[in-house]
């Protein structure tokens, strides 16, 4: 993917014809744990009509899931210019899959609902994620040439809040909004901050109780105040997509409510990455296939979310955690690689009729989820390493 980096790895020696490389688990599982998230959240929503208990679990999701997204991707990112290859996985790994996705979720409103806005402009759904994967790739160079990089894109996106005619086209309004912390992740990969702390080798051992008592805190809160939420539509303020006035925050102040939210979201997305799993766990290579999830979970879900099945259900302590481990299972199920098989042409294109330079789209032995994850390919398409040239016969 463009700007995409290698999570850091160490060589093993090779004994055959492959050349493979040991990656780093806590990316992978930390990947994963938040496409889980994205999916249980979007699942549970038409249960918050009708379960208080419902929409404190939502508000707690939606408070910092889609900002430590937006952090891993940073992580991953370069903010050297890019070169043709990079600038050519812009369009295929985030364009053109894009306008595949947007073209399926127009057809599939007009066979189900019989009308359709084929308006690229204004993402479905789950699509703006990629146009503000896109964005942040491009703008990051840029970002990165300035003194205070993270500093800008906080006045960014509290500036963005005052300006009403930044809105959801081209995603622009969330894109905005996410941009400190897209920036924050790249930071701490420019200034090895994970490394020189050792981090990932060492985990004090008072911090996992307090990543514990934070959620703790936080859910007790979501819950014992949720009227209070209800009545300034705080969910709404979590996605980062309406101006301020369209809020209801008409005072000059209404910025600090973007910087509250954006500390508790950092808050909660540390507490999360401290209870993440380090080593190596049986789930931990679905990690790699996020994008695969994020763009297909919303076809399965969607029958269920129109249909009305979700509304009404009782008792809550039965049905909120069957949905819990559905979403669980809809992940997991969508990042096999029967799954990815079959729709790789769809997420993964390789338009090589698009470039003046077929090579530009040709696949590579490592692709890339444009959330940042390089993963070495399948066995089966395994390169060989040329022996050294010592050791080769006469040609």
């Amino acid at each position: 993917m463009s700007g995409s980096s290698a999570p850091p790895t160490a060589a093993v020696p090779t004994t055959g014809t492959t050349r493979t490389k040991r990656r780093t688990p806590f990316f992978d599982n930390a990947r994963f744990v938040c496409i889980v998230l994205v999916v249980l959240g979007h699942a549970i929503q038409r249960l918050t009509y009708d379960s208080d208990i419902a929409l404190s679990l939502y508000l707690l999701i939606y408070a910092f899931h889609m900002p430590a997204f937006a952090l891993i991707s940073g992580y991953f990112s370069k903010s050297d210019v890019p070169g043709k290859r990079q600038m050519a996985r812009v369009l295929t790994d985030i364009v053109v899959p894009y306008v595949i996705f947007e073209g399926l979720w127009v057809l599939t409103k007009w066979i189900v609902e019989g009308q359709a806005d084929p308006n690229l402009t204004r993402p479905s759904w789950t699509l703006w994620f990629l146009l503000a994967l896109g964005i942040f790739r491009l703008v990051l160079p840029y970002l990165a040439l300035l003194r205070w990089p993270l500093a800008w894109t906080i006045l960014i996106s509290i500036g963005a809040g005052y300006l009403p005619n930044i809105d959801s086209t081209f995603s622009l309004s969330r894109t905005l909004g996410l941009l400190p912390f897209f920036t924050l992740g790249w930071w701490l990969r420019e200034r090895r901050i994970i490394e020189r702390l050792r981090l990932l080798e060492r985990r004090p051992w008072w911090s996992f109780p307090a990543a514990i008592a934070t959620f703790a805190v936080a859910g007790w809160a979501a819950w014992f105040f949720v009227d209070d939420w209800k009545r300034m539509d705080l969910a709404t303020w979590f996605f980062y997509d309406d101006s301020y006035a369209d809020l209801g925050g008409t005072q000059w102040w209404a910025g600090g409510v973007r910087i509250a939210l954006m500390i508790v979201a950092l808050v909660l997305s540390t507490a999360l990455f401290v209870l993440v799993p380090r080593g190596q766990k049986w789930w931990t290579h679905f990690g790699q296939y996020t994008m695969y999830v994020y763009l297909l979970h919303s076809f399965v879900l969607y029958p269920f979310r129109e249909s009305g099945v979700l509304r009404g259900l009782e008792p809550t302590w039965l049905w909120l955690p069957l949905v819990c481990l559905l979403s669980i299972g809809i992940a997991l199920g969508l990042a096999t690689k029967p799954v990815r098989r079959i729709f790789r042409p769809l997420i993964e294109p390789r338009p090589r009729w698009l470039f003046a330079d077929p090579s530009l789209a040709a696949s590579e032995g490592r692709r890339s989820d444009p959330t940042g994850s390089r993963r070495p390919p399948d066995a089966a398409r395994a390169r060989p390493v040329a022996p050294p040239q010592e050791a080769r016969g006469p040609l």
